[in-house]
C-alpha cells in the first residue's frame, strides 16, 4: 500500500486531543502521565558524531543508552508488569538504542504484542527519518499517531559535519552524499506523515558552531511540512563519540534559540533526553 501527501491539516482540537495524554508532547501531561521506552531496536542505519551507543552507566541519562536490549516477547512481558504497577502509564515509545525503523520487524512485533495486551495504549516512535516514507503505510496501519524525527540541518554541507555516513538500500554513503539523502528523506517523511494525521515532533540537537545558525530555518521548514512542534536539545558530549571534545551547549543560548523559534512553532522545553529504557514520569531520576 502506498500513500501520497494530501492537504489534510489537523485542527487545533485534534492536536490538543492527541497530546493531552502524552508527557513528551504536553508540558501539562508530564505531571499526570508516565511513559515507557522499550529498547527493542539496537541497530542504526546512520552514524552521528554526537552518538555513542556502546557506553552505559546506571547513572547516565541520554538517548542511545540502555542496560539491555529486549526481544519483542520480553518487551510485552515487561510492559504487562510495569502497567500493573503504574496505572498512569499512557505511552509506550520505541526510541532505540538504535533506530526504530532500522529495526522495523522488532519494532512492529513489539507494538503488535502490546496492543494485544492493551489496545488503548498510545504508541510513539523516534527515528532519524531515513526510512519514514518506506514504512509510512505500516506506521498508519499500526495506529501510531506520534512520531519524533531527529533532524539537525537543511544543508548537506552542514550535515556532513554531523553525520559520518548512512546506510541506505544496501549502500553506504559518506559525507555530503549521505547527508543529502538523509535530509531529503527526513523532509519527505515529515510531510507525508503529517499529511496522514500523525503528530510529528522534530528533535534538533543544537551544536554550537556547527548547525546552530541553521536551526531557525529548519524550524520554519518543518512547520511548513506539518510538524506540530520542535524540541531543540543541547549537545551532550558523549564519551567515545566524535563530538566528545566539544563543549556542551550553553543553556542560555539554548533558551534564546527556543525563544526565537517559538515565534514560528511550538517549542518543547521539558525534554529530559531520556534513555532508551526510560520508565516513569519525566521528572523521575533515570
Amino acid at each position: 500500500m502506498k500513500y501520497t501527501c494530501s492537504n489534510t491539516k489537523l485542527s487545533p482540537l485534534q492536536v490538543l486531543e492527541g497530546i493531552e495524554k502524552h508527557p513528551c508532547y504536553s508540558p501539562e501531561a508530564q505531571h499526570r502521565y508516565a511513559r515507557m521506552h522499550l529498547p527493542v531496536a539496537p541497530g542504526c542505519n546512520i552514524s552521528c558524531n554526537y552518538c555513542n551507543r556502546k557506553y552505559d552507566c546506571a547513572n547516565e541519562s541520554r538517548p542511545g543508552v540502555t542496560s539491555e536490549v529486549l526481544t519483542p516477547l520480553l518487551a510485552q512481558q515487561k510492559f504487562i508488569v510495569v502497567k500493573e504497577k503504574m496505572p498512569n502509564l499512557s505511552v509506550v515509545g520505541i526510541a532505540g538504542p538504535g533506530d526504530a525503523l532500522a529495526n522495523w520487524p522488532n519494532t512492529r512485533e513489539a507494538i503488535e504484542r502490546i496492543k494485544e495486551s492493551n489496545p488503548e495504549m498510545i504508541f510513539c516512535l523516534s527515528t532519524n527519518g531515513l526510512l519514514l516514507t518506506e514504512y509510512a503505510a505500516e506506521i498508519i496501519e499500526l495506529g501510531i499517531k506520534h512520531v519524533t524525527v531527529t533532524a539537525n540541518c537543511l544543508d548537506p554541507q552542514v550535515g556532513a559535519k554531523i553525520y559520518r555516513h548512512i546506510f541506505y538500500r544496501g549502500q553506504k554513503y559518506e559525507g555530503v552524499a549521505g547527508a543529502k539523502i538523509l535530509i531529503e528523506k527526513q523532509l519527505a517523511g515529515i510531510q507525508l506523515l503529517a499529511s496522514l494525521g500523525v503528530l510529528v515532533k522534530v528533535n534538533i540537537v543544537m551544536i554550537s558552531g556547527v548547525n546552530d545558525h541553521q536551526i531557525p530555518a529548519l524550524v520554519k521548514k518543518v512547520k511548513e511540512l506539518g510538524a506540530i512542534m520542535t524540541n531543540i536539545m543541547p549537545l551532550i558530549p558523549a564519551k567515545g563519540s566524535a563530538f566528545a571534545h566539544l563543549p556542551a551547549t550553553n543553556l542560555q543560548e539554548l533558551e534564546q534559540m527556543r525563544d526565537l523559534c517559538q515565534i514560528d512553532l511550538q517549542q518543547m522545553r521539558h525534554c529530559r533526553q531520556c534513555r532508551a529504557d526510560a520508565i516513569g514520569m519525566l521528572n523521575d531520576i533515570q
